[in-house]
């Protein structure tokens, strides 16, 4: 239950500017990339038997750089305007995969989207919280944000809508949502396994009430909730007991829902968060940049730690309200120096004669940094040990056992833990062809190990589709 001191809190309202990176590929729909050399060349295409081979940097790296847009900002901004009264313009939107399958889901669910790959931007037709499709077949590829927050949005509706995707989509747990849903009067089916994709939402429109969830495998589950709430026919009293992964993500949603005019009651309590929603209240058509993606920009930040020189990434700050944009205090901690202003992070290596520092972190706020981290952590002095992410099983793929078998192909020791991984350095870390499992984060975040390792080989180098398309085009240039 929710006590009654909780509906006298108020949640301050804020917007945040951050600017747009002009991505270039046109189509909507994206193939895998084809890469090719640039600037003297740190990448070289082999066979897609053998993978992208990735050459080491003979000098410190000097830069600036800007990365395209958020894809958690992304595919919470679409859906909110989705159920805004009139038309907003989202500019600096990602394209890739999974704001892909979010843009082609609000299409099915009959909302009007306009959308330029050349300018990043899209301007969605909101339908002021009423879908207008009565039924609908969303296919959400291997986005855990598009079938979660549209399973809550199709509660919205009044019709029935069939949600799934791909073969690893159907390992992924959704059942505490659904769960959720039900106890909002929502009546939800599961078509194959319990807990799991896919499945069938029956709405009648979400009724409104009491929720609870107990220690939820993903936030992205609340985030869900909450961004629905606003458009409940009664107001949404949501209680999260025990630990709240990637809790940042959250308060990024309460944000973007800020923007868009939906107030959020809030009270954060050791053990317990608390949260109302009141309803019906109307989200505010507008026009709303989103900014650059903080994860995405780790694997530039992190750079300098292993390779020495000075790197800045541009429109990322400590003004992001994303969490992620703090791992460059993992980096500070490890002996990186780091110069941060409100819309700037600059990374500077550790001094002459100094060696990065292995650590002992909590990555529970930001467990997509893990594999980063992990990556840095092969050129420490040291073991580093990371915790409290077991979410990371329930990823792309079991990113702890990805990681433990990549690093040992690289000459590490790595010990998987109940919920994390100990990384122990080798005195030389070897060049290996890296599996990358269909993760993205896997294939940006090995790329790293080539800064020092000469011959480092990304099998299916591809999958990088899925949030950074150009991503290995934009690595030679920098690297090159």
């Amino acid at each position: 239950m929710l006590d009654d001191s909780t509906g006298k809190l108020l949640l301050a309202h804020a917007t945040r500017a951050s600017f747009c990176h002009l991505v270039r590929h046109a189509p909507l729909r994206f193939a895998r990339p084809f890469f090719r050399l640039m600037g003297g060349g740190s990448v070289s295409r082999l066979s897609s038997m053998s993978g992208l081979r990735l050459h080491s940097v003979s000098d410190p790296l000097h830069a600036e750089v800007m990365v395209p847009g958020s894809k958690s900002i992304t595919n919470r901004a679409l859906p909110i305007a989705a159920l805004a009264d009139g038309r907003s313009r989202l500019t600096g939107i990602l394209f890739a995969d999974d704001t892909q399958h979010m843009l082609d889901a609000l299409e099915r669910l009959g909302i009007s989207v306009s959308a330029n790959p050349d300018t990043c931007r899209v301007d969605v037709e909101g339908c002021g919280g009423h879908l207008p499709a009565s039924e609908a077949t969303l296919y959400c590829g291997n986005s855990g944000t598009t079938i979660r927050f549209c399973a809550a949005l199709c509660a919205l509706g009044y019709g029935e809508y069939t949600l799934d995707g791909m073969a690893r989509m159907r390992e992924r747990p959704i059942g505490a949502l659904i769960e959720a849903l039900q106890a909002l009067g929502t009546p939800v089916e599961y078509l194959d396994q319990p807990g799991f994709p896919p499945l069938r939402v029956r709405a009648r429109g979400l009724a409104g009430g009491e929720v609870c969830f107990e220690s939820p495998p993903s936030s992205q589950m609340v985030s869900a909730i909450l961004m629905a709430g606003p458009c409940a026919q009664a107001d949404v009293l949501l209680e999260v007991r025990g630990r709240l992964v990637s809790e940042p993500y959250v308060r990024m949603t309460l944000a973007v829902m800020e923007a868009f005019g939906a107030g959020v009651v809030d009270r954060i309590e050791p053990g317990v968060a608390r949260y109302v929603v009141p309803a019906p209240q109307p989200y505010t058509a507008r026009e709303y940049a989103i900014e650059p993606d903080a994860s995405n920009a780790s694997y530039f930040l992190a750079a300098p730690a292993i390779a020495g020189g000075r790197v800045t990434v541009n429109g990322l700050g400590t003004a992001s309200i994303q969490g992620d944009a703090r791992f460059v205090d993992v980096l500070e901690q490890m002996g990186c120096r780091i110069e941060r202003t409100p819309q700037s992070l600059t990374v500077c290596g550790p001094e002459s004669g100094e060696s990065l520092r292995g650590v002992d972190l909590d990555l529970n706020d930001m467990p997509d940094m893990a594999q980063t981290l992990a990556v840095v952590a092969l050129f420490a002095d040291g073991p580093t040990t990371i915790r409290n992410v077991a979410n990371l099983r329930v990823k792309e793929t079991d990113r702890l056992a990805a990681l433990a078998t990549e690093l040992t192909r690289m000459g590490a020791r790595a010990e998987v833990l109940a919920d994390g991984i100990r990384i122990h350095p080798p005195r030389k870390v070897v060049a290996a062809e890296i599996e990358t499992y269909d993760d993205h984060r896997m294939a940006m975040s090995f790329a790293l190990a080539s800064l020092r390792v000469d011959g480092v080989v990304i099998i299916d180098a591809g999958c990088v589709a899925k949030t950074f398309p150009d991503f290995f085009d934009r690595w030679a240039a920098f690297t090159g």
